[in-house]
């Protein structure tokens, strides 16, 4: 017997109503929307358009099958017959009231009715008899797995459970409270900026790059209170706060209102750390951030965005011009924690896209750099061959050196050597390009002067030896 699939009502569908719409549509469940607007359907299209080519790539297993997305006329056609509704109307008290009130009638009874408020409490949007719960998420719903869940216990219980299985995160809030959780710390850093604005201290871009640069990547994947505790050193979150705390007096801020420092407050939050973070120790905890920060930001380097752009700035900077036996370095770098697979050794892609990386290097050796790529010629990979010969593990030291093997007419026949640092050779990679034009999408000839590097480079690397070249797969190694 097949399942009968979930269903969800949006109603409003501005930028979070369609991200609630995709968050349910692209985990299986149907969801109709209702929204007066007649651009809604287009503006709902789009996000959803975005969350297809963005959310997938998440994970590396398939989604369910997508949900069916229906547009209604009538708002109790949209709620009848569903598992949940999704309330995202402008913030509005009165209008909440409004769409709340006839919502509890028109939904089933054991439908859950969530509000996206990003202030008002259940008790204030209730007060006229609605039946609903905070839902509060975070732009883009699609992506940002936070849902702040205010309301009656039995009803953000079952709540959660309906979220995390379209992979969110509910956090319930203990006390009804002005703007939940997260959008208090917001406005505090946001009424903090406005003043550093118009008292000429910084401006809109400078505020932007002081979070981007450092703090906001911190706070990606340890939040607040993990990140000091490591700021205090092994002597943990009581020897960070005595340093720090008595700074909550100094005049730093606008936002003067804060608790007093007492030693109850500070005992209170050193227990709380240490049940939060206490099972590591402080160099586990900084190994973990370290891991944490390389891979955020090397994910910003492939965009050239905030702090990726300063490493992809200054990586550029750095020299690659040096030689191994003869042939030319064309990658040395340390391999990263996220190379490596459950075992601790360098995953098998990453072998080939460590070998990339050096075709790429060769190919800005003989001319084939980004500025001939912009011009619509380059070369594209055609065939592949690996050879693993020993382990690779993170933090080794990896050399790459490029022999050409032949670089006649529109081919170019490269073989790899990856080196690990106590000299031990690790794996080979041969690989057969062609150059391409991009515009036809066909092959054709290299410009003289790269036709004329790459045929040097061949000459000169012809009398290096070439064991492993032209091997198939299975074929027996050599005895020795």
């Amino acid at each position: 017997m097949i399942a009968k699939r979930k269903k969800a009502a949006v109603i409003g569908g501005g930028v979070i109503g369609g991200g609630w719409a995709a968050r349910f549509l692209l985990n299986g469940w149907d969801v109709n929307v209702f929204d007066p607007d007649p651009e809604a359907e287009r503006k709902i299209g789009e996000v959803i358009s975005n969350a297809r080519r963005a959310l997938p790539a998440l994970y590396d297993r398939a989604l369910p099958a997508e949900g069916t997305l229906t547009f209604c006329d009538d708002m109790g056609d949209a709620v009848s017959d569903v598992d949940w509704v999704q309330e995202s109307v402008p913030e509005r008290l009165d209008l909440k009231h409004k769409v709340l009130g006839s919502l509890s009638q028109m939904a089933p009874e054991g439908a859950i009715i969530g509000s996206s408020t990003s202030g008002f409490k259940p008790s204030e949007l209730n007060e006229k008899g609605a039946r609903a719960v905070v839902a509060h998420p975070f732009n883009p719903v699609y992506l940002l797995p936070l849902v702040e869940l205010v309301g009656a216990p039995e009803r953000t219980a079952a709540a959660a459970e309906t979220l995390k299985s379209i992979g969110m995160f509910p956090l319930v809030v203990r006390k009804e409270i002005d703007a939940h959780i997260a959008d208090r710390l917001l406005e505090a850093v946001w009424r903090e900026s406005l003043w550093l604005v118009q008292d000429g201290v910084a401006t809109t871009e400078e505020i932007d790059e002081a979070i981007r640069m450092a703090f906001g990547i911190r706070w990606a994947q340890m939040g607040l209170f993990e990140t000091y505790r490591i700021a205090g050193g092994e002597a943990g979150m009581k020897h960070f706060m005595a340093q720090f705390g008595p700074c909550l007096s100094w005049p730093w801020t606008k936002l003067m209102d804060v608790p007093e420092f007492t030693d109850e407050l500070v005992d209170l939050i050193a227990g709380q750390s240490d049940a939060q973070s206490g099972h590591m120790s402080i160099r586990e905890l900084e190994r973990l951030r370290d891991d944490n920060i390389v891979g955020m930001v090397r994910a910003l380097k492939r965009t050239g965005s905030g702090a990726g752009g300063v490493v992809k700035t200054h990586e550029s900077s750095l020299d690659l011009t040096e030689e191994k036996d003869g042939l030319p370095v064309t990658v040395r770098r340390q391999v990263p924690t996220s190379w490596t697979d459950y075992n601790g050794h360098m995953n098998e892609t990453h072998y080939l896209e460590a070998a990339s990386l050096a075709t790429d290097r060769l190919m800005e050796l003989v001319g084939a750099d980004a500025q001939y790529v912009a011009s619509g010629l380059s070369y594209f990979t055609v065939e592949s061959h690996i050879r693993y010969l020993d382990e690779v593990h993170a933090g080794d030291q990896l050399t790459i050196t490029t022999q050409v093997l032949s670089g006649e007419g529109k081919k170019m026949h490269l073989f790899h050597r990856l080196w690990r640092s106590d000299g031990a050779l690790s794996a080979t990679v041969e690989t057969l390009l062609l150059h391409t034009d991009l515009n036809a999408r066909r092959t054709c000839e290299p410009k003289p002067e790269v036709a004329k590097k790459l045929a040097d480079l061949a000459q000169s690397h012809a009398a290096y030896q070439t064991e492993g070249v032209g091997r198939y797969v299975g074929q027996p190694r050599a005895a020795g």
